[in-house]
């Protein structure tokens, strides 16, 4: 076990690693000036903006400098936000991400385990016709569109109460987290329903669920004992993949709900040409999603015993 939590933890650095160079190096083939964004100014002021930021030197220098400032954490100064480092725009505003992401991976894990369980024990019946449609509503709307009607909803609904029931925007109390979070979740909750419900049939027709039928079990223990635990298994492998996927994804949920997390200035820092946000913002969100998924090997293994990770 010891050995192979190793040789994961080695692969995920090889990973972030891969994603810092060609992050580093594709940033610096895109076409247009990141300090001066056209401006007109002289040549002096150009230079020591270049030897500020360090762009003055050859690209492997600037390169070598880059992976072991990376190594220390400093991933350097914004080039649009004054005298404010990147690492203090992860710290600041990663927590924010961090929450609403949390609330979406719980509703949409919930969700899907219940109406996956759900449309396996009804299957083709009215339930299951029911929720498989949303499900394939809810995988092939964007989640844009998913929030822009979400907000539309919200302010009829408050205008026809005549009282504000939710938030339309912004951040503070757990009333604005719970529509973003909804939203944010929602295609998440979908593709683990479905993956749910096939996994949940694939157990039903099992020789030891017979076999704990006909020994005379409580229905109600075979679900939860033998079902339910077996079944959501696959739900788990894809459980550290979609968390990060509902982090980055909350990209144009924060944009759209107008919350100060880190996507949000991501987006911001695309738009403006921030190299050095663009490129903290994606080594760091790389390593979260190598973190989530050794973590998810590994705890495959400790819920079913059968697996053996070596």
């Amino acid at each position: 076990m010891w050995r192979y939590t190793l040789k994961r933890l080695v692969q995920g650095v090889i990973t972030v690693w891969f994603i810092a160079t060609a992050t580093f190096f594709a940033m610096h083939n895109v076409p247009g000036d990141p300090l001066l964004n056209d401006k007109n100014v002289t040549e002096e002021i150009r230079a020591n903006l270049e030897a500020k930021y360090g762009l003055d030197k050859p690209i492997m220098q600037q390169y070598r400098i880059y992976i072991w400032n990376m190594i220390r954490g400093d991933f350097g100064i914004s080039f649009t936000q004054k005298n404010r480092s990147v690492n203090d725009i992860i710290y600041s505003h990663f927590p924010v991400s961090a929450i609403l992401g949390i609330l979406a991976v719980v509703f949409a894990g919930l969700g899907g385990v219940l109406w996956g369980a759900l449309t396996a024990l009804y299957r083709n019946k009215l339930p299951d016709v029911i929720i498989m449609f949303l499900v394939i509503l809810g995988i092939s709307v964007p989640n844009f569109v998913v929030a822009a009607i979400s907000q539309l909803t919200l302010v009829n609904v408050n205008n026809l109460l005549g009282v504000s029931l939710l938030p339309i925007a912004g951040w503070g109390g757990i009333e604005h987290m719970l529509v973003p979070a909804m939203v944010l979740g929602l295609g998440t909750m979908a593709y683990l329903t479905r993956l749910m419900r096939s996994s949940m049939l694939e157990i039903v027709s099992s020789d030891f669920i017979r076999t704990a039928k006909a020994k005379g079990l409580p229905p109600t223990r075979i679900f939860t004992s033998h079902q339910l635990r077996n079944a959501i298994l696959p739900v788990i492998t894809v459980l550290g993949p979609s968390i990060a996927a509902i982090t980055t994804g909350g990209f144009v949920v924060e944009s759209v709900f107008a919350i100060p997390g880190l996507g949000r200035y991501f987006v911001q820092a695309v738009q403006q040409s921030d190299y050095t946000v663009i490129m903290g913002t994606t080594v760091f969100y790389g390593a979260f999603l190598v973190f989530m998924v050794i973590v998810v090997d590994l705890l495959y293994g400790w819920i079913d015993p059968r697996v053996r990770l070596e």
